[in-house]
């Protein structure tokens, strides 16, 4: 899976939002409601570094991998930076990307799920 292929899937995601933060945040963000859950870099020199929330059984496998490292400032709440995402098999980046939205939209209370997924009643 390449960088426009996991943008494409991470803005399908149900009830994604997409916001480009320009300078100086220079990141491409997803969210679920006002949470995060993926976003990327979009200058250099980390042009299209991919970040995620992980598990933190994850976050000690993930960041013993070559081209994953802990993220710069959020590393701390266990989320990782895959620097190229080629290089990761899809079925599993997938279920990393899949596992911090489902992280981030549990964080929401349970109206603004219903609101966020068009469910409200």
């Amino acid at each position: 899976m390449d960088t426009l292929q996991l943008q494409a899937h991470c803005a399908g995601l149900r009830g994604a939002t997409v916001t480009l933060h320009p300078e100086p945040r220079n990141i491409l963000v997803y969210n679920v409601g006002d949470k995060t859950f993926a976003y990327f870099k979009t200058s250099e020199p980390e042009r299209w570094r991919f970040s995620i929330k992980v598990s933190p059984e994850r976050f000690v496998e993930l960041t013993d991998v070559p081209g994953m490292k802990p993220a710069r400032f959020m590393g701390r709440f266990r989320w990782i930076t895959i620097v190229d995402v080629r290089r990761v098999p899809e079925d599993y980046l997938v279920e990393l990307v899949e596992w911090s939205y489902r992280r981030a939209l549990d964080g929401l209370s349970r109206k603004r799920q219903a609101q966020v997924l068009g469910n409200d009643a």
